[in-house]
Formats: structure tokens, sequence, C-alpha cells
């Protein structure tokens, strides 16, 4: 209750106090309003609402971290390959270490090459607020998924630093290391990485050994896991990945969650035989019957309104020879949304279609769910805060889902989590063509300071 009293009184001034009927009511709401700009005044600060990020040194830092990975003689625009462990991340991270330095967060590397540096809170007794993002990339990837998070997070520091804004609670900003793997890093405060998960291969290293060449611990990993509860909440700024901000001419996206994924393993089974001498009739063609399971995925996914995608990513055709017919075909399907439920019917229902193919087309099929990433979704309380942040800034913006998974689904595992988005030009990422506006990145570091400092002012982030 307290929460939506504050929240009420900052947003609507005096006119909120109408709200109240009892003078006792009225008192407690005066108290949570007040406590903490008395905290703030006492330490000192200038007006938190005034704090801006300095745009032109977000875009320096951001280019300079896009000169780690590029190809020799290579621009900005020709993207970056900085994949995990690599000597283009160690590099990268080395940089990014000096920032986090420089701006006061005397950052450690912790057992799974996760950077943290903390910038410490007036009340020693508060649990931490974290931010950040990732820098590894793709191969081929572009110059903005997970630096706009890392180099925007770094950014607030700098900003708070600069306008002597003081936060009650410690402040915590996280580069997860190997997102683009399998987030690995952030995945490791919640559940310690088995054998065969660092045994792992990543572009020639196993994930053990990349540990040790980006100052990580394989044999201390279990020491970094962090309880439920133990952060005050999570925010993460990144580029959208998709085209709905940029296609509405919007600002910023205040997301919803992070949607869940099945993976599906499919095997076809006919009968390979001779394509000139064995007539249709008779044919078992494990490539015909697998053509049609393509379809019933798109069907499937589209018979309910809805965000929720389907998709046939992988196809291995066996002999795959033109002049035999396909007697074995393995495929993949994958199925994403915000819901499990929803999830649940489309396995229920593409099940259903693959037993019916497989009966019209003369082919044993099995398939089996082989994966599932849960949906994370965002705290409301944190997105009450993001959409007063956006309001008080001025900029646009509307509710999306993110169809990519974020070093944010794993730490909504153990804290609230919000996440706000920028637009991405054209929908396009994990390529060298991933491009999003100056200013639209600034815009969305602004919201995530704003958002930071009202998270801070509750007396109960949760």
């Amino acid at each position: 209750m307290q929460r939506t009293v504050t929240r009420v009184l900052r947003t609507k001034s005096s006119m909120a106090l109408l709200r109240f009927p009892t003078a006792a009511s009225l008192g407690l709401a005066l108290l949570a309003w007040t406590s903490p700009a008395t905290a703030r005044a006492q330490s000192g600060n200038q007006p938190a609402a005034s704090a801006r990020v300095n745009s032109a040194r977000l875009q320096q830092s951001l280019e300079t971290l896009s000169t780690f990975g590029r190809s020799a003689g290579g621009t900005f625009a020709d993207g970056v390959s900085r994949v995990a462990y690599s000597d283009a991340d160690v590099a990268g991270r080395s940089y990014v270490l000096g920032l986090m330095r420089d701006a006061g967060l005397n950052p450690h590397i912790d057992a799974a090459g996760n950077l943290i540096g903390t910038r410490a809170g007036t009340d020693s007794s508060l649990k931490p607020i974290v931010f950040g993002s990732h820098i590894d990339s793709v191969r081929g990837g572009g110059n903005f998924d997970g630096d706009v998070g890392s180099m925007g997070a770094i950014e607030v520091i700098r900003a708070l630093n600069e306008n002597q804004v003081h936060t009650r609670h410690p402040l915590q900003v996280a580069i997860w290391s190997n997102e683009e793997g399998g987030t690995h890093g952030s995945g490791a405060l919640v559940d310690t990485p088995t054998a065969a998960t660092l045994n792992r291969d990543f572009y020639g290293i196993s994930m053990r050994d990349g540990l040790r060449k980006i100052g990580g611990d394989p044999d201390k990993l279990a020491e970094i896991r962090r309880q439920p509860g133990s952060m005050a909440s999570y925010l993460e700024l990144h580029i959208e990945q998709g085209g709905n901000l940029d296609k509405a001419g919007l600002q910023i996206g205040v997301v919803d969650g992070i949607v869940g994924i099945d993976d599906y393993a499919v095997e076809v089974k006919g009968f390979a035989n001779h394509a000139g001498t064995t007539p249709m009739p008779g044919r078992k063609d494990a490539l015909y019957a697998a053509s049609y399971i393509v379809q019933a995925v798109r069907e499937v996914a589209t018979s309910m309104p809805g965000r929720q995608v389907g998709t046939v990513g992988r196809f291995e055709v066996i002999p795959n020879a033109p002049n035999v017919i396909p007697g074995k075909v393995s495929l993949s399907m994958q199925f994403r949304d915000l819901s499990g439920e929803k999830l649940d019917i489309m396995g229920a229902q593409i099940t259903k279609r693959v037993q019916e193919i497989a009966k019209q087309t003369d082919t044993d099929i099995s398939s089996i769910r082989v994966q599932r990433t849960l949906p994370a979704l965002a705290n409301k309380g944190i997105q009450q805060d993001i959409e007063a942040s956006i309001a008080s800034l001025g900029f646009t913006s509307t509710h999306l889902p993110s169809g990519a998974g974020h070093d944010a689904q794993e730490i909504a595992r153990l804290t609230p989590m919000g996440m706000i988005f920028v637009p991405s030009i054209g929908g396009i990422s994990h390529s060298p063509r991933e491009l999003s506006h100056w200013p639209d990145i600034a815009n969305g570091a602004n919201v995530l300071l704003q958002t930071i400092l009202r998270i801070d002012a509750n007396p109960d982030p949760h």
C-alpha cells in the first residue's frame, strides 16, 4: 500500500491527498513521501529529477567498444564479432573494466566471469538495485545488442556522480559474461553450471578454459550463487531487436516480460529408394511428410490471437541426394510466448497434427520436447516506475513482450525485474546492419536513470 501511495503523491501532487479519508492514513502517506526526499536533502543532493546522462559520452563509449572485434580496416557499420572467451572479448572487457573504475565502481570479476561494480548507498541495510547487460556478441553481429544496456548502465553511474545524487540503496552494475552462448554468466547466479556445460565448446574453447581466460574460476562457481530476495530489483536497458517501436514511431518500450520457449526435436522416418523407379503412390517420402510439419507449425502459431510465434529453424535431410527419395529428416520446432498455458496449447496442437501427418504420409514420426525455458514476467510495480519516468521525460511509449532471451530472464528468478526497450531500426538485430539512433539510446538511458531513482525512493521496491 505504501508503494502505491508514494507513486500517486509523486505524480499527482496534492490532488492525491483528497483520496485519503482519515488523518492517520494521510500522515502515513506523507511519511512515505517525505522520507526519501529528506534522506536525499540530508546527503546534500541536487534535485535528482534534473539528472541526465551525457549523450555524447555514451555514444563515444559505444563507438570505442565497437572497435574490439571489428575486422581489420573495418568501420562501425561493419559490425562486430566479439564472441564469449575470444581475444576480442578479453580486450572489450578490459576496456569496460577501465570505464567502471573511472566511474568509482571498484569492479571485480566473479567466478562466472561477470564484471560486477558497486556504488555504495546511504543505507547499508538495504539490498542493491542491480542493472546492466552484456558485451559479448554473435559472430557477425551488431554494435548495439547488449552494449547499449552495458554502456548505458555505466553512464547512469557517471550522471549520478556528476549531479551528486546519492541513493539510499547500493547500486550494482553487472556486465554479464557469455549471454549469447546461453545467458551463462547471469544464469550462474541461479544454478551452478554442470560439468557437461563447462566442457561445452564455444568457438574452439571450452567454457571451463574460457572462464579462466576472462578472469573467472570454474572451480568456485558455487560460491557466487545468490538467494531469491538478495537484490532489491533488476533493470535492463536493451534494444528491442524487433520492429514494433520503429514502425509505430515510438521512443520507449515497456517490456511486459520475456517469452518462454519450447524446443522440440522431430525425426521423420520414411524409406529411401530410387527417385526414378519408385512410383509416386508407393513412396514413403520423409521430406514430403516434413514439409507438412513446417506448414503445421505456422498454422498452429497463427490459429489464435496474440503475439506467439512458431519456427522451424533446423532441417537435415538424409541421404540428401537428388536421385534418392529422402528416407529420413530431422528438424526442429520452436514455439515462443509469454504464457506457459499458451505454449501447452500449441504443444498439444502440434503433437496432434504430427500424428495425423504420419498417418497421411505413411511415415513414422517422433516429436519430443527437449527443452522449456520458462517465461519471465516483468514486475508490475517496476513497470509503473518505468512508465512514470517516461511520462516525466515526455517520451512516447508502448507495452510489448520480448521475443528474445535476455539476462533479465535469469535474474527474474531472484528478484523483481523490469526491462526498457529502445527502437531497433528496421527491426534488424544479430547483424552488422543492427542500428539504433543515438538520441533513442540516450532516451533509454535517461529512463533507466530516473527509474532507478524512483525505485530507490520507495520504502519497499518489491
